[in-house]
């Protein structure tokens, strides 16, 4: 068996239409995935790049998916227990970005930003554990971020909600790990997404003059570290890890 083949296993990745869910997507399909998308609101988007994948022989399909809503994620676990059949690696890269500083910040902003991303890791992860513990067999991958570390102006909410994914992420290993359902997550450093995209152009500037790589990182390098985390070998004996490929913004 190749190291980081995933030839006859079942992935299911949320946010997968674009940015770093997008480069995970293809990159799971060129090494042998069958492959669910999740997407929120992107139905045309996600078609062209099922279409596009289908073209090269690639074995995918797309839903809808919000995972801050309970009813969105049980559809979408239907859907995946019609369409794909069990799922053996979960990756939810669903997530949304926006600064501002905490005096301005609303309720409704930090509801929203806890909903999505930490709720919506909850939510996500809840509907498809049981089913993984039960097989004895799966990789689940969260994403938080190297800013759950070190805090930013600006993203009190996106920082809470991140470092909340990484209590998450090592509690649940616990529960998981014995039954060979391995839970890690993926910390990425800034990356050109559209969620860095929605973040101003100070807030950019300032970030960009923090990292010693002097760029902002690229989604096709953030990519290999969730294929590292998913395949059968070389995931088996990482447990309740955030592995943070973040251009030196953060060394641990």
């Amino acid at each position: 068996m190749e190291t980081f083949s995933l030839a006859g296993r079942t992935a299911f990745v949320t946010g997968g239409n674009s940015g770093i869910g997008r480069a995970i997507v293809e990159l799971f399909v060129a090494n042998g995935a069958q492959v669910g998308i999740g997407h929120f609101q992107s139905a045309e988007q996600a078609s062209e790049l099922v279409a596009s994948l289908k073209a090269k022989g690639g074995n995918v399909a797309t839903t809808d998916c919000d995972v801050s809503s309970p009813e969105s994620v049980a559809a979408a676990k239907a859907w995946c227990d019609d369409q794909l059949g069990a799922v053996d690696i979960l990756v939810n890269c669903a997530g949304i970005g926006g600064d501002k500083s905490f005096i301005d910040l609303t309720l409704a902003d930090w509801n929203r930003m806890i909903g999505v991303h930490l709720t919506g890791t909850f939510l996500i992860t809840h509907a498809f554990f049981e089913d993984m513990v039960k097989r004895g067999y799966g990789r689940i991958i969260l994403t938080s971020s190297q800013l759950a570390y070190k805090g930013a102006p600006g993203l009190a909410h996106y920082c809470a909600a991140k470092a909340g994914i990484v209590g998450f992420t090592r509690a649940l290993s616990y529960e998981g790990a014995p039954h060979n359902v391995m839970v890690n997550a993926i910390a990425p450093g800034p990356v050109e997404t559209a969620v860095l995209a929605s973040l101003s152009d100070q807030w950019r500037a300032m970030k960009i003059a923090q990292l010693p790589v002097g760029r902002f990182g690229q989604v096709e390098e953030i990519a290999p570290t969730a294929l590292l985390l998913a395949s059968e070998i070389g995931g088996r004996n990482f447990c309740g890890q955030n592995l943070s490929p973040n251009g030196g913004d953060v060394m641990v």
